[in-house]
C-alpha cells in the first residue's frame, strides 16, 4: 500500500481521555522522514507539556527520539535509539524489554499510531501485532506495549484499521487518511488541520 507523503504540518484536537491539542511538522525526504511535535494537554488532575524529534528511516521505522516533558513534577528528557531491527536503548542503556518492537508510540501523541499503519502497509483483511516502545506523558518512562492493527474495509475513501492495545483493554475503529495519519481515534483526538 503505498501513501501519499506526509503533509507539512498536521494537528489533532485530544479529546475523551483528555483536553489539549497537538501540532506536528514533517521533513520527507531520500534518507526519510523527522517529525517534530508538540502536545499540551490536561488530563484528570495533570497537566503536562511533550516535545517530541522523532526519526523514521525510508521504511517509517523508527530509528530515535528524543521526547521533552513538563509537568507539574518537573522538566524530563528521554532518547531513544533503535536499529531498525528491534533492538533499542533508552537514554544510552540497553532496553531488552523492547526487543522486537520497530516503533515508538507516545502516549501524548496521535500521530504515533500512523508509524505501524505507515511502515506496514496492509491488505484489507490482514493483520498483525505490532509491538512499541510507549512513553508516558507524565514521567517519559518507556515500557513496551502490545498493540494489534487489523485492517478493515475502507469507508469514504479512508482507510480503517481495528486497533486493540490488551494492557489497557482499548479497542477502537481508527481512520487515516491517505497520508496515513489518524483523522479519528475514537475517545482520544480527532484532525483539526
Amino acid at each position: 500500500m503505498m501513501f501519499h507523503d506526509p503533509p507539512a504540518t498536521a494537528a489533532w484536537r485530544h479529546r475523551g481521555a483528555r483536553s489539549g491539542f497537538e501540532v506536528v511538522y514533517f521533513d520527507a525526504g531520500d534518507n526519510g522522514v523527522n517529525v517534530v511535535g508538540s502536545t499540551t494537554a490536561v488530563e484528570g488532575n495533570d497537566t503536562w507539556i511533550v516535545t517530541y524529534e522523532i526519526e523514521l528511516d525510508p521504511t517509517w521505522t523508527t530509528r530515535h527520539a528524543r521526547v521533552v516533558g513538563r509537568s507539574a513534577s518537573g522538566r524530563r528528557t528521554t532518547l531513544i535509539e533503535a536499529d531498525g531491527a528491534g533492538h533499542w536503548r533508552v537514554d544510552g542503556r540497553a532496553a531488552r524489554h523492547l526487543d522486537g518492537c520497530l516503533d515508538v508510540d507516545l502516549e501524548s501523541s496521535a500521530m504515533t499510531n500512523a508509524l505501524p499503519v505507515h511502515r506496514l502497509g496492509l491488505a484489507v483483511g490482514d493483520h498483525v501485532a505490532a509491538p512499541a516502545a510507549y512513553v508516558r506523558a507524565l514521567d517519559l518512562s518507556v515500557e513496551r506495549l502490545e498493540q494489534r492493527y487489523a485492517r478493515a474495509p475502507d469507508e469514504d475513501g479512508r482507510q480503517r484499521y481495528d486497533y486493540h492495545a490488551p494492557a489497557f483493554d482499548f479497542t477502537a475503529v481508527l481512520v487515516y487518511d491517505a497520508s496515513c495519519l489518524v483523522v479519528d481515534y475514537p475517545g482520544i483526538a480527532v484532525r483539526a488541520h
